[in-house]
């Protein structure tokens, strides 16, 4: 068993890594991602957001560092931001909304945590989103719903994304 390096938040908040890294407790922990479905959901998702920008009054963003508690930062895939944006570099409040997009290597216990600690810092609508097998659900404190038709939805009505727009067949 290997013993991870800690490392202070100013450290971590002053280091790029390619690709970017969740701060965990002084921990710099890497995120599945790079396959080509991982990157034309989240490209695509982003994107659907950025179209519908006036409209919606959301704006998406991808690998958004979020400090969610003094020694956590965690990055979403993407994050979906009112508008107008917060004008800071790591955000402190918690977004409209953040999206998970799995990976094959993606262990379920670790998105689960993901998704806990974006509902317990407040973000009001969770999705994860399965590029392989076509499917995402609506993550709330009860639990995960899965969407039977193939279209995310927020519980206000605002948004309603068909999985078919941003997705590859």
């Amino acid at each position: 068993m290997s013993v991870a390096t800690l490392i202070s938040v100013e450290e971590y908040l002053d280091t790029s890594f390619s690709p970017d890294c969740d701060f965990i407790d002084g921990e710099v922990r890497e995120r599945n991602v790079g396959k080509r479905r991982h990157s034309y959901a989240q490209a695509r998702i982003a994107s659907w957001f950025i179209r519908r920008s006036d409209k919606l009054r959301l704006d998406g963003l991808t690998e958004l560092r979020m400090r969610m508690a003094m020694g956590r930062i965690r990055i979403p895939d993407v994050v979906v931001s009112e508008i107008p944006i917060p004008d800071e570099e790591v955000f402190t409040t918690p977004p409209y909304l953040c999206i998970e997009i799995l990976s094959p290597d993606d262990p379920l216990v670790d998105i689960q945590e993901r998704t806990d600690e974006y509902l317990a810092f407040g973000v009001p609508n969770v999705w994860v989103v399965d590029p392989w097998k076509h499917r995402g659900w609506i993550v709330t404190p009860g639990g995960w719903d899965l969407s039977s038709d193939g279209i995310l939805r927020t519980p206000d009505g605002r948004v309603a994304m068909p999985l078919i727009d941003v997705l590859l067949p």
